[in-house]
C-alpha cells in the first residue's frame, strides 16, 4: 500500500525545513510517495472588465509556470534523485483549502509545512494559513519549525 505524504512549500526556508522532515519521515516508510504542493494565494472575487480579466489570466499562467520552475521542479528532483516517489503540483487560491483539497483528492494521509511567520501573537506561532489549515484539514497536519 502507498502511503502519500503532501508537503506544501512556501519558497522559503520554512518550506526547505518542511521538505527535510517529509524526506526523513518517507525514509522510514515502505511504499511512501510525496506530493510537493506551492499554492499561490489568489481570490477569485474581485471585479474586473473583460480585459483586466485576460490580463489576470495571463499573469496567472506565469505565475504557475515560475513557481513550477524555481520552487517546484528543483524539489521533486531532489526527491527524485535521492530515491523517492515524488511529483509536484502548483496551484492558485487560499493556501489552506487548496493544500487540504489536493491532500483528498489524492488520497493523502498527512500534510507536512514549515512554520511562517506573519506577526500577531497567532501569526507568530503559525502563520495564518498554517493556522488555518491545522484546524480545517481533513488530515494530520505536521507544521515544522
Amino acid at each position: 500500500m502507498t502511503v502519500k505524504l503532501v508537503v506544501g512549500l512556501d519558497g522559503a526556508d520554512t518550506g526547505d525545513r518542511a521538505l527535510a522532515f517529509a524526506k526523513d519521515m518517507a525514509a522510514r516508510m515502505e511504499g511512501c510517495e510525496l506530493i510537493v504542493a506551492y499554492v499561490i494565494e489568489w481570490s477569485p472575487y474581485t471585479f474586473q472588465t473583460p480585459e483586466e480579466n485576460a490580463q489576470r489570466h495571463k499573469r496567472r499562467e506565469e505565475e504557475i509556470a515560475t513557481a513550477t520552475s524555481r520552487v517546484v521542479d528543483p524539489a521533486v528532483k531532489s526527491l527524485q534523485d535521492a530515491g523517492f516517489n515524488a511529483e509536484g503540483v502548483v496551484r492558485h487560491g487560499d493556501v489552506a483549502e487548496t493544500l487540504n483539497a489536493i491532500t483528498v483528492e489524492n488520497g493523502a494521509v498527512q500534510i507536512i509545512v514549515g512554520r511562517a511567520s506573519a506577526g500577531g501573537f497567532a501569526k507568530r506561532l503559525f502563520g495564518s494559513s498554517t493556522q488555518n489549515l491545522v484546524m480545517h484539514a481533513d488530515v494530520p497536519v505536521t507544521v515544522v519549525g
